[in-house]
Formats: C-alpha cells, sequence, structure tokens
C-alpha cells in the first residue's frame, strides 16, 4: 500500500508530507483548495507525464516521493530484480521535475527510466474519477478482470504455454518451408552444377600445379629452337669439329718432321675438340630436357581454363570448387531429406493447434460460466447504486480462428442503462456518473483480485447525494477491508466512512499562497461533515447531521 507520499514545490503546494494507513482514507476540501494538485503529484510519481507547469512559481524545480510498503511477493520486486533495482524494503518512486520541462526518474534511489516508473505504478495504484476509468476502457483489461474474478490463473497459463509451443511450431515450420522452397527453386540448377563438378573433379591445389606445369612446357618451347640451331652448328653439316679433327690429325703426323714446332698448335686444337665434344654432350642432354608434347600442353591448358571458366561462373576460387561440389551435393541431400522434415513439422504444427484449441476451448468454457457469476455479482450491487434499472453483461466473442497468447475470446464490459434499450459497450452507453457507479460496483465485486493495491476514487459520488452517496460509501468501505481506498469526495455519507479524514485547504495571503493538508480528530471531523451537509454557514443542524453520520458509519463498522 501508498505509505507515505512527500510532496515539495508542485504548484501550489510549497511542503507537504503525508503519511496513509490502510484502509479507507477520505481527503475532502473546499473546491480549489488543491484536491487535484494532490493527485496530480501522486500521478507524477507513477510516472505521469511531467510538464514545467507543474513546477511551483519562483522554484528551480519540484519533487514528488511516493513510498509504499509491499509484500515479498508482490510482482513489482520481480520486476525491479530484473531491471537489476534493488528491490528490498520499501519501495520508494521519486520524481523530479524540472522548471525548464527536464524530468528525472529515481526508484529505490537509483536512476531509472520514466516508462519503468510507469510500468510499477500501474502494479501500485489505480486512479479512477469521472474522466479517468482506465479498468473500463481497454477491453484487454476486461478480460484480465473476468479471469481475476474466476480464478482462471492455471487455465490461462497452459494456454499460453501452448500459444508459445504453437507459435515456436509455426516459425520453425515457416523457416523450414521457406528453405524447402528456396531449395526446390534451385534444384535444377543444383543438379546441373553437381553434375558438372562432379564431372570435372576438382582437386586441392590443382590450379597452382597445372599453371607450373603449363609454364614450364612453355618456356621449353620458347628455348628449344634456339637448342636446335646450337646442335645443328654442333652436330650437323655445317660442324666445324671434321674439318678440326682432320686438321689435327695432319698435324699431329707432321709434328714428328719438326719436332717442338707445332705443339703450340696442336694442344690448343686437341682442348678445343675435347670443349666442343663437351659442348655437343651439352646441347644432346638440353634438347632430351626440353623435349615435351605439345599435346600435352593442350590438355594442361583445357583443364586449367575449364577449372577457371568454373570458378568464375560459381563466382570462387579455383581451390573451393571442390568445398562448392561438396556443399552443393549436401543441398541436394537436405532438399531429400527436408521434404521428409517439412512433412514432420507440418504434423508437429498441427498436433501443437489441436493443444492449443483444446487449452483455449476448455479456458473459454470457464470464462463464460465466470461471466455469468460476475454479471450476477455486479448486478447485486447496482440498486443501492441507483442503477437497479441498469443490466451489466459481460460480452464475449470467441472466434476459434482468432487464436492469440490469452485465448480466442474478446471479452467487453456492456450495460444496458433502461430496460428496452439496446445494450452495447459500457463506455458508449453510460453517462460519467454511472460510469463511477459501474466501476465502483466492479471493484468491490472483485474486491483485491484483478487489482492494485492501491485504488484512489477521484470524486466518483460527483452529481449523487442521499442514498446513492451513502451507499457508495459503503462500498468503498467494504472494497477497503482487503485493500487500501483512497478517495476524494464532496458527499458527506462517503466521508462519515473513511478511517482516516485529511482535510485540504489554502493557507497564506493573495501573494504566496499554499495548500496544504491536516489530519482531522473526531470533532475536526464532524465539523467538516457538517460544512459539506450546509455549505458555506455550518448550523447547528448541520453539526448534528454530522454526529449521525459518524455514529452510524461506526456503528455499521
Amino acid at each position: 500500500m501508498l505509505s507515505h507520499l512527500s510532496i515539495r514545490d508542485i504548484v501550489l503546494i510549497e511542503r507537504l508530507d503525508m503519511d496513509f494507513s490502510g484502509g479507507l482514507s477520505v481527503l475532502t476540501g473546499e473546491t480549489g483548495a488543491g484536491k487535484s494538485i494532490l493527485l496530480d503529484s501522486l500521478s507524477l510519481a507513477l510516472g505521469g507525464r511531467g510538464d514545467a507547469s507543474l513546477v511551483r512559481h519562483g522554484a528551480d524545480q519540484g519533487q514528488v516521493i511516493a513510498v509504499f510498503d509491499l509484500p515479498a511477493s508482490h510482482p513489482v520486486r520481480a520486476l525491479l530484480a530484473e531491471n537489476a533495482i534493488d528491490d528490498e524494503g520499501d519501495i520508494i518512486l521519486r520524481r523530479v521535475q524540472s522548471a525548464d520541462g527536464r524530468t528525472r526518474v529515481f526508484i529505490n534511489d537509483q536512476p531509472s527510466s520514466v516508462a519503468l516508473m510507469r510500468q510499477v505504478g500501474r502494479q501500485l495504484v489505480e486512479i479512477h474519477g469521472q474522466h479517468d476509468e482506465r479498468a473500463l476502457v481497454d477491453a484487454g483489461i476486461h478480460r484480465e478482470l473476468l479471469d481475476a474474478f474466476g480464478g482462471h490463473g492455471e487455465a490461462v497459463a497452459r494456454v499460453r504455454l501452448a500459444w508459445r509451443d504453437l507459435r515456436k511450431c509455426e516459425q520453425e515450420l515457416a523457416r523450414h518451408r521457406a528453405r524447402v522452397e528456396a531449395a526446390a527453386r534451385e534444384a535444377d540448377f543444383l543438379r546441373a552444377s553437381v553434375e558438372e563438378l562432379s564431372k570435372l573433379d576438382p582437386r586441392p591445389d590443382e590450379e597452382a600445379v597445372l599453371a607450373e606445369e603449363r609454364a614450364g612446357m612453355m618456356r621449353a618451347e620458347k628455348i628449344a629452337s634456339d637448342i636446335s640451331d646450337a646442335q645443328e652448328v654442333l652436330s650437323g653439316n655445317a660442324s666445324p669439329v671434321s674439318q678440326l679433327s682432320g686438321l689435327l690429325r695432319r698435324l699431329q703426323r707432321k709434328a714428328q718432321d719438326a719436332p717442338g714446332l707445332l705443339d703450340g698448335i696442336i694442344e690448343p686444337l686437341d682442348s678445343a675438340l675435347l670443349s666442343l665434344d663437351a659442348a655437343q654432350s651439352a646441347v644432346d642432354e638440353a634438347m632430351r630436357a626440353t623435349e615435351f608434347d605439345p599435346q600435352r600442353l593442350e590438355d594442361t591448358e583445357e583443364r586449367l581454363f575449364a577449372l577457371r571458366a568454373v570458378a568464375r561462373k560459381h563466382n570462387v576460387q579455383v581451390d573451393d570448387l571442390a568445398e562448392l561440389c561438396a556443399r552443393m551435393v549436401g543441398d541436394l541431400d537436405e532438399l531429400d531429406a527436408g521434404e521428409e522434415r517439412l512433412a514432420a513439422l507440418e504434423q508437429q504444427a498441427k498436433a501443437a493447434v489441436e493443444t492449443y484449441d483444446a487449452a483455449a476451448t476448455e479456458l473459454s468454457q470457464v470464462r463464460r460460466e465466470t461471466a455469468a457469476s460476475l454479471s450476477r455479482a455486479v448486478m447485486a450491487e447496482l440498486p443501492a447504486l441507483k442503477l437497479e434499472r441498469a443490466e451489466f453483461i459481460v460480452e464475449i466473442a470467441t472466434e476459434a480462428d482468432d487464436r492469440g497468447e490469452d485465448g480466442i475470446d474478446h471479452v467487453e464490459f456492456w450495460v444496458r442503462t433502461n430496460p428496452g434499450t439496446r445494450a452495447g459497450p459500457m463506455m458508449k452507453v453510460a453517462s460519467g456518473g454511472e460510469l463511477s457507479r459501474f466501476l465502483l460496483a466492479l471493484k468491490v465485486v472483485l474486491a483485491d483480485r484483478g487489482s492494485a493495491p492501491t485504488l484512489v476514487f477521484d470524486e466518483i459520488d460527483t452529481g449523487v447525494g442521499g442514498a446513492v452517496a451513502d451507499a457508495i460509501g459503503q462500498r468503498l468501505a467494504r472494497l477497503a477491508e482487503r485493500i487500501q481506498v483512497l478517495s476524494v469526495t464532496h458527499a458527506p455519507q462517503v466521508a462519515a466512512r473513511a478511517g482516516t479524514h485529511y482535510l485540504i485547504a489554502k493557507s497564506g495571503d493573495t501573494d504566496r499562497v499554499a495548500t496544504g493538508v491536516s489530519v482531522m480528530d473526531t470533532d475536526a471531523r464532524q465539523e467538516e461533515i457538517a460544512r459539506m451537509l450546509a455549505g458555506a454557514t455550518v448550523t447547528d443542524e448541520a453539526r448534528a447531521a454530522a454526529q449521525r453520520l459518524l455514529q452510524g458509519s461506526r456503528a455499521a463498522s
């Protein structure tokens, strides 16, 4: 529950500290005293829209702190833990609004975001009034309220689990079907490519080997003619070897006739012939080394160019062709296996649909049973609220094919305000005052189910009086037996039912006005209720009537 509210420099409130207790607390005061400012301040601390105009004139910034005492099991604690915010002890929401429009948010003294503060605030406080029937506007909340009233938690959990399984199956099926369809569109290309690559049979590093072999043969082709010319000179018809050999033999025969004279000629000629013989052997060896098969060169080039052409076609490196072929073979295998997997996934999704439909249908049935009970319970509250001719209807539209996380039902609260009129959505059919009373009846029936731990009612008794106001007070008091209820009221019948009564009043001169709040004792309460009964001039009769109201409320409690 809300245990403390601290406000600094917000509009007319300069400094205000309020402690709250459980049960029913009311806030009263003359029109313009600042009741709406108090609620605007609380709304600011709950994540409401900030505005520079909220800052008190002359101040640099305003601040609101709301402190909540919550059980350890409250969902807000888990939410804070998920956002790495300490959730030990009280939950403290602090909002700082600067006069320049900037705003800062703190949760348990840790900087946070307005979005998280708003999320936390919605789970802690509901503010309802003539223009803020939040529980009645959103049909999604209507479904939540119906489920809360019927205690459908386990059934809703089963539907949500089945929904998650169904979505998972459908998503996996969709992804796999897309893969299979894409593979099927490429199947012909894949098969042709695999056939081409398998026939080519590329091997790792083959390109480098073929390129080197081709380069070697091309080099040999270029120098082979020169080596052949050398061979022709040394060994062909024009070779000087035979002439030099004949000359050497003639000189050697003549050398005996002239000892020593021809030695300078014979010896170099003999060495030259030996060198020419060695050169001739080297040329023969080079000829054998440079021998190549032109057909082999052609075959090598054809293989190399074929590999490179296929690589360009598939936009890969030649060395990656073998891997590409293996991958394409795998894709074809996956296509064949994918058809089987697709059929299995389709069966799995069908089973998930059947599981979901069974859970959703069961939930829909219990919702319809609960809807009748909720309608009867709310209807029982309406006569005392002067809505005895009205009818409250829980309208459920079920669409079996409209599956969702919360089932197949669309729930909306309808009313018929008078017999013979057409029933319709509550927001469209009921007037402002009727809306407030329908809301109160609904909240009383739901009590602490489907509700924040603190409810704030802002003048829901506007436009009613007498017995209706008393009936509203009774129901607020009943509601406050289970959760904390704060009510801003102009009805003395409601104020008399409160456990705690706060008076909101202005003080100060014309230049500096401030709003203050005080807790009233029994005598002060009687005087305030008398003022609410009599108006500007409080009479003894009004005081006596106020005393009877207070005594009656104490007796009733």
